[in-house]
């Protein structure tokens, strides 16, 4: 008996190219010193899980051998664009054989691009079994620039032009989900196909719900919410909370406050885990905002904001002296968001489900448009004060793209404060807030029509507003098409919105 020792190149098909990190300057030294401890202990890792977020914020990745990845991570790998084309039933929504529209030529055939992994997000997944790591990665075109359909690059983007500035935005995770138990492993396929989900999950109800942070209520998930948390902690990611909401079985989940990027990356990561570690515990976690569960509340994200002098760690929204409220600056950037809600909202409630959560029937809905210091209902909520002032924004459903929910808060609250400087240099007063009397949109074909007719490709580019445009327009498509020969009741959650988000966000 022998061992055959196979022989492989040195650069295999599908890494990205050769030196592609090298050739195209893509790395800083922080990211370089952390490849060199990642290449120096990949011997106790068995694979590592290669992971992008797509335009809809669902990860796609690939399992990598630890000896495939150590070309890797200086080479990138190789991706099919499909993830960039399907909308959120696998349709596909953007023509890859003929004029696609969105003004990106290596669509056309499906050519491959390259995702460089990020050194800084390896980690080691927590668990038994094969030794797996995770990683996320950057999206780039054949000729080493940023791809144009990247979200985590649009993130990129807007956070250079904070860095201009000498500011850092700092950002607070509150995220609610449900966790329910699976009543069967039944998979799912069937009637399942392109543009068409097969049966939603069955599932129970972990309680009665509707007892706000009643202890018992939340002894009844502990039995995973706990070691879940030690997981995540495990993880290094800044948990805070764990607490029983509304719902029969809903969760709130809130960290500590963290960089943007590590925000956005948390989020990610968080969600895809959580996921994870509940299926393999025949359990269900999902980020549908409002599932179809009997007596099911709406989930909501509510993403806390506030921003740092990069110098000297000054908080710019804390008013000045002993006086409480914000500061021009605070009022400025609320004001920006609330001037491009309309443009930007859809890449904050990106699906059909996200909607229910913001009907009248709901007392709390973040509907209208304002900043309160308190009321539940307005959109912006003043929150702390001094050096802990920040503005909650409430309206984010918690399925939606971290990398764009992020980028579209910051590149508003941007476009406030760039406001605030004109008038500043030009000896004006300030612009008059929002009256708050504007009411946030109701369903997704209107966000999408706002979108399409707003300034969306001032943040995103043009490329990826064309995408995204298609995107939501097929979506949105065959929900009305179901619905048109359903008549569903208004406010009623339904069997197509389960199938189409329950399993999958």
């Amino acid at each position: 008996m022998f061992s055959r020792s196979w022989s492989t190149p040195a650069a295999e098909g599908s890494v990205g190219t050769e030196s592609f990190v090298a050739d195209h300057r893509l790395w800083g030294q922080d990211r370089l010193a952390a490849a060199e401890r990642i290449e120096a202990a990949l011997d106790g890792v068995d694979f590592v899980r290669l992971a992008f977020g797509d335009p809809h914020g669902l990860v796609r990745s690939k399992t990598l051998t630890a000896r495939t990845f150590r070309g890797v991570l200086r080479n990138g790998m190789n991706f099919s664009p499909g993830p960039f084309l399907k909308d959120t039933a696998c349709t596909t929504a953007v023509d890859y054989r003929g004029e696609h529209g969105i003004g990106v030529d290596e669509i056309a055939g499906l050519g491959n691009f390259v995702v460089v992994p990020d050194p800084l997000t390896f980690q080691q997944l927590p668990g038994e079994g094969p030794r797996t790591a995770w990683v996320i990665g950057d999206e780039y075109l054949r000729d080493g620039t940023p791809h144009p359909l990247s979200s985590r690059g649009v993130l990129h983007r807007v956070l250079a032009d904070y860095a201009e500035r000498g500011l850092s935005p700092v950002l607070g995770l509150e995220v609610e989900w449900y966790l329910s138990r699976r009543l069967d492993d039944d998979p799912g396929n069937q009637g399942n196909g392109f543009g068409r989900q097969g049966p939603a999950p069955r599932v129970a109800a972990m309680n009665a719900g509707y007892q706000f942070n009643l202890d018992c209520a939340y002894d009844t998930v502990a039995h995973l919410t706990d070691p879940l948390g030690l997981a995540l902690l495990e993880l290094g990611l800044p948990l805070r909370s764990m607490e029983h909401e509304m719902g029969p079985g809903q969760v709130e989940t809130t960290f500590d406050p963290m960089s943007a990027l590590d925000t956005a990356d948390a989020m990610l990561l968080f969600r895809a885990f959580t996921k994870q570690w509940c299926a393999r515990r025949g359990h269900h976690a999902s980020f549908m905002s409002q599932p179809l569960i009997e007596g099911a509340d709406p989930s909501g994200w509510h993403l806390n904001q506030s921003l740092v002098e990069s110098a000297t760690g000054r908080n710019v929204f804390s008013a000045e002296g002993l006086s409480a409220g914000l500061s021009p600056n605070s009022k400025a950037y609320a004001d920006g968001l609330q001037s491009w809600l309309r443009d930007l909202f859809l890449l904050s409630v990106p699906t059909v489900n996200g909607y229910q959560r913001l009907g009248t029937q709901h007392a709390l809905s973040p509907t209208r448009v304002g900043l309160s210091l308190e009321d539940r209902t307005a959109m912006l909520r003043v929150v702390g004060s001094g050096a802990g002032a920040r503005i909650e924004n409430r309206i984010g459903e918690p399925s939606a793209n971290p990398y764009l929910n992020i980028a579209a808060q910051l590149f508003a609250g941007l476009q406030g404060l760039q406001g605030l400087e004109r008038a500043t240099a030009a000896g004006a007063p300030a612009a008059e807030s929002a009256t708050g009397e504007e009411t946030v949109p109701q369903s997704l074909r209107e966000a999408l029509e706002a979108f399409r007719a707003g300034r969306a490709a001032q943040l995103l580019g043009a490329p990826l507003a064309a995408c995204l445009a298609k995107l939501k327009e097929s979506e949105v498509r065959r929900y009305e098409a179901w619905a048109l020969h359903t008549a569903p009741a208004p406010g009623q959650v339904t069997e197509w919105e389960q199938r189409e988000y329950f399993a999958n966000f």
